[in-house]
């Protein structure tokens, strides 16, 4: 008895001690992750403690001691002094930096002296980071030597989110020129990327791209964006530019790109292209195992892109599926290089999407243009209107092979002669067409009936036969 007691005693002093160190981690761990306040206001300083009574004058000194857990709360006006990120934050602790409510806060880059790459937002190396509802403008260069960004990644970033921010009148005049809204380049490996509810608009930007991922780069989003007004591509996903440390890696994966309106980004009239209508509203560069859905795409040079510049790499595994593209200058899906020095597209999905007059400018690109070295790719269930050229399927190139084309529904129109072009031969008759092919057995060369195109409602009606067919 008297050693059960003692036991008992014994177990007791264990277990109060246990919780004693259970209690203390749990405090340190408290310590550490606590949620911290840091305010910046126009009429701060920077030798002012951070709070909201007592606020700083620079996002700068305000993200200089952001630690892990740290909210910077920035009030509404007008900065020039950007900021690069300090610190990392952690799973469960985040460094947010962001307004405060709904306070207009504008990052201006007007009085920046650019001597080299700049961007108003840097983010090198860093985790668990969050830049949220800023704008960042005005900032141009007019020298080919070096790029102007809105907000820069690099390096091997990870866990990055890159919310409803405005991003607008970032530029480069140079003829050779480049500028970026958002730029993500995975030097080292980075992984889940978000870029959400963002607008990326009226950007010069040269030979570069509105918001841009390349090189390494597993893991991502772009998702809820507006990108319009600017004259290059919108939105582009790179592989094999030798961005990243590891040539095996340097390419982007996994991801998707996803309920994005995308409009009005041209080529024409960019100094680097002359008069060339080559701006992709999305465009896949190399890069593999990628989602593209349900995006909005109208009025840009090409609407939906996937290839690879390079030759011997691929587009691979790319998933165009529920997209809305219309009205495009050039064409509204295209896969395969563009010659035949450069790659390709292979083992890739064009599904349920409406291409609805693309073409406006008469390019011979019609709704659906399929280029050079394409093979294994699925084209099936997207419903075709074509423009006044009534081109739909336009193939210049015989690299293409084991292919499968099944239910599309091509818009009959009385007032149309349409046409579709395979393998360099120009048919206008469905069922030649068919027969060169030697698919689009159960596709249907038929009348449409749109919701309401006037407000661009592309719903197929309720039980037309066009219904029945990409069923």
């Amino acid at each position: 008895m008297r050693i059960t007691i003692l036991a008992a005693i014994v177990l007791c002093l264990i277990g109060a001690g246990i919780y004693s160190i259970a209690s203390n981690n749990k405090k340190e761990v408290e310590a550490v992750t606590a949620p911290k306040q840091l305010f910046v206001a126009t009429d701060g300083d920077d030798e002012n403690e951070g709070t909201k009574e007592k606020p700083l004058r620079t996002i700068q000194a305000a993200v200089d001691q952001a630690t892990a857990g740290t909210t910077v709360y920035i009030r509404g006006g007008t900065y020039t002094d950007g900021f690069e990120v300090a610190h990392s934050g952690a799973k469960e602790a985040p460094v947010i930096i962001r307004n405060l409510k709904d306070e207009k806060v504008v990052i201006s880059g007007k009085d920046k002296v650019m001597e080299e790459d700049t961007a108003l937002v840097n983010v090198d190396s860093k985790q668990y980071i969050t830049i949220q509802g800023l704008t960042m403008q005005d900032l141009n260069a007019d020298s080919p030597d070096f790029a102007v960004m809105g907000i820069f990644i690099t390096g091997n970033s990870s866990n990055i989110n890159i919310i409803q921010n405005h991003i607008h009148h970032i530029g480069n005049n140079s003829d050779e020129g480049n500028a970026h809204g958002v730029a993500v380049y995975g030097t080292g490996k980075m992984e889940q990327i978000r870029v959400m509810d963002n607008i990326v608009e009226e950007l010069t930007l040269g030979l570069s791209e509105a918001v841009v991922l390349n090189g390494n780069i597993d893991g991502f989003a772009v998702t809820g964006n507006t990108v319009r007004h600017n004259n290059n591509i919108g939105i582009d996903l790179i592989g094999y530019e030798g961005t990243s440390e590891d040539p095996d890696a340097d390419y982007v994966r996994n991801g998707t790109v996803q309920g994005n309106v995308v409009h009005d980004n041209s080529s024409f009239g960019n100094p680097a292209y002359g008069e060339d209508y080559s701006a992709g509203g999305i465009y896949v560069d190399g890069a593999k195992d990628i989602k593209i859905k349900a995006n909005t795409v109208f009025r840009n040079d090409l609407g939906i892109e996937a290839t690879s510049e390079h030759k011997g790499q691929y587009a691979d595994n790319i998933e165009i599926t529920e997209n809305n593209v219309y009205e495009n200058n050039y064409t509204g899906i295209s896969i395969g290089g563009y010659d035949e020095e450069r790659g390709g597209t292979k083992n890739s999905s064009i599904t349920y999407n409406v291409l609805f007059r693309n073409d406006t400018k008469d390019l011979d690109g019609g709704q659906l243009l399929l280029q050079h070295d394409i093979s294994g790719n699925d084209i099936s269930h997207n419903v075709f209107t074509s423009s006044k050229t009534g081109l739909f399927i336009s193939n210049y190139f015989k690299s293409n092979s084991s292919n499968t084309m099944t239910r599309n529904v091509y818009d009959k129109e009385e007032s149309r002669e349409n046409s579709w072009i395979w393998k360099q031969q120009e048919y206008n008759d469905f069922t030649e067409y068919q027969e060169a092919t030697g698919q689009e057995e159960d596709s249907a060369f038929i009348e449409v009936h749109y919701m309401d195109v006037s407000s661009k409602d592309f719903t197929l009606k309720e039980g037309t036969t066009a219904q029945a067919v990409i069923d």
